[in-house]
C-alpha cells in the first residue's frame, strides 16, 4: 500500500516542506546544496572552455549542455534506483525534490525586498534587490526596486517552482534534476554578452524549450489565483497575458508577469538596465507602473494562492495517474 501511494506522497511531502521550512541553511551550511555543486562544476566548464573563436565557444557550449543533462539524469535515475532499493526511499526522493523547488526561499527574498525598501530606505532596497535580479540596482528608484521585484516574483514562480513540479511529474527523478541543471546553466552562462553570447546558445535555447509549456501553465495558474483572491482580477489577467506575453523579448518570461500585473492593475517589465546595456522590452499590463511596497505585498499574496494550486493539482494529478 505504501509503495502504491508512493508518488503523490512524496510530492505532496516535498511541497509541504518547501513551503513551511524552505532551504535549511543549517544543512546547507555543512553540506553543499544540489545547485550549488552544479553551479561549480558549470563554472568550470566556463574557466576552462569557454575561449578560442564564437565558432569553438558554440561547440563547446552544445558539448557542456549534452554533459550536464547526460550527469544530472543519470545521477536522477541513481537516485531513483536507490529509493525502490529501500523501505523508506520514498522519503529520500521526497528530500531530493524539495532541495529543487524553490518556493519558501522565493517569497522570502521577495519579501525582504519590501521589508528593507521600508525600514533602510532606497539604498537598502537596491541591495536587496540585488540578490534576486540581474539588472543594474544602482539606476533603480524605489518604484524601479518594486518593479524588479515583482518581475522576479513571476518569472521565479515559473522557473523555480512549476517548471520542476512539471518536470517530475513527466519523468520523476531524471526529470526534475535535467531541468534543474539547464536552468541553472541557464542563469550562469545564458547571457546575451559578449562572453557568453556563443558559449551559452545551446543552454538558453534548451531552457527556454523546458520552460515553454510550464510558463504558459504558470500564467493561467495565475489567472485561477485570481479568482480566489479578493481584489485581484482573473479577466485582467487573462487579458493582459493574451496580449502583452508575446512581446517580451523572452518567449516564456512574459505569461507569468504579464498575468500577474494584469491580476493587480500593475505595468512591469518594460524598458530596464542589464550591465550598463539599456534593454528595450514591453511593458506587461497596461496599469500602474509606479509599483510600492504595498504591491509587492499584494504580489506574494497571489503568488501563495498560486503555489497552493500548483500543489494541489499536482498531487492530485500524480495521484490519479498512480
Amino acid at each position: 500500500m505504501l509503495f502504491d501511494l508512493a508518488p503523490p506522497v512524496v510530492l505532496a511531502v516535498a511541497l509541504l516542506l518547501d513551503a513551511f521550512v524552505g532551504d535549511p541553511r543549517w544543512l546547507w551550511s555543512r553540506v553543499p546544496h544540489p545547485v550549488a555543486v552544479l553551479g561549480m562544476a558549470i563554472g568550470w566548464t566556463d574557466r576552462r572552455l569557454n575561449q578560442r573563436s564564437p565558432w569553438d565557444r558554440k561547440v563547446r557550449g552544445v558539448l557542456v549542455l549534452i554533459a550536464i543533462i547526460a550527469v544530472s539524469g543519470a545521477l536522477g535515475g541513481a537516485i531513483a534506483w536507490l529509493t525502490l532499493a529501500t523501505t523508506w526511499g520514498w522519503l529520500l526522493e521526497a528530500l531530493v525534490v524539495f532541495s529543487l523547488i524553490a518556493q519558501r526561499d522565493l517569497y522570502s527574498h521577495v519579501r525582504n525586498v519590501a521589508v528593507t525598501l521600508r525600514r533602510d530606505g532606497l539604498e537598502g532596497g537596491r541591495r536587496a534587490v540585488a540578490r534576486i535580479v540581474g539588472r543594474d540596482p544602482d539606476v533603480l528608484d524605489g518604484h524601479g526596486v518594486c518593479r524588479a521585484a515583482i518581475e522576479s516574483c513571476a518569472e521565479n514562480f515559473a522557473d523555480g517552482v512549476v517548471a520542476p513540479v512539471l518536470w517530475y511529474l513527466v519523468a520523476g527523478l531524471p526529470g526534475i534534476m535535467i531541468y534543474k541543471a539547464v536552468n541553472t546553466a541557464d542563469s550562469m552562462i545564458g547571457h546575451k554578452t559578449d562572453r557568453y553570447r556563443d558559449f551559452g546558445w545551446a543552454s538558453a535555447r534548451f531552457d527556454d524549450l523546458l520552460n515553454l509549456i510550464p510558463a504558459r501553465l504558470s500564467g493561467l495558474i495565475v489567472v485561477l489565483s485570481a479568482v480566489a483572491m479578493q481584489g485581484a482580477d482573473p479577466r485582467a489577467a487573462a487579458q493582459a497575458m493574451l496580449r502583452d506575453a508575446r512581446h517580451h523579448k523572452s518567449p516564456n518570461a512574459g505569461w507569468p508577469e504579464a498575468a500577474f500585473a494584469g491580476a493587480l492593475s500593475l505595468a512591469i517589465a518594460g524598458p530596464r538596465r542589464y550591465h550598463g546595456e539599456m534593454i528595450r522590452d514591453a511593458w506587461m499590463g497596461n496599469g500602474r507602473a509606479q509599483c510600492t511596497p504595498a504591491d509587492i505585498d499584494a504580489v506574494l499574496r497571489l503568488y501563495v494562492y498560486a503555489c497552493a494550486i500548483t500543489a494541489i493539482a499536482a498531487v492530485s494529478l500524480l495521484g490519479w495517474a498512480n
